[in-house]
């Protein structure tokens, strides 16, 4: 499965996020995209998005790049799964394109829970 792993840039997402999800048993099942895992230069989302299967959007933090991204991949018909971390409060506006949410704790949680998610 393609995967594109949508975020704000308002957070440690390389140690929060990225770090998690490439120590995860998911990179050996998915093709996961991290965008900014080698460079902070802008991904072209909006192409890459055309051929993927699944987005998986970390809504903890608000983004309007991210927002952007949600609405294209809604565009596309390429599937959601929201994920937040507990505590956290995401946009209302995200119930529009996707009905699946996620809450973790911390790291392992996320990748345990998204894990319990994803087809094998």
């Amino acid at each position: 499965m393609k995967i594109y792993v949508a975020h704000s840039s308002s957070f440690d997402y390389k140690n929060e996020l990225y770090k998690p999800l490439r120590s995860s048993n998911l990179n050996e099942i998915h093709e996961i995209t991290l965008p900014h895992e080698d460079s902070s230069a802008q991904f072209n989302s909006k192409e890459y998005l055309k051929e993927c299967d699944l987005v998986l959007a970390e809504v903890s933090y608000p983004s309007v790049g991210q927002g952007i991204e949600l609405g294209w991949a809604n565009l596309y018909e390429v599937p959601i799964v929201c994920f937040y971390k507990e505590g956290s409060k995401y946009s209302g506006a995200l119930n529009v394109v996707s009905r699946h949410f996620i809450e973790y704790s911390d790291g392992a949680n996320m990748v345990e829970k998204l894990n319990e998610y994803l087809p094998n």
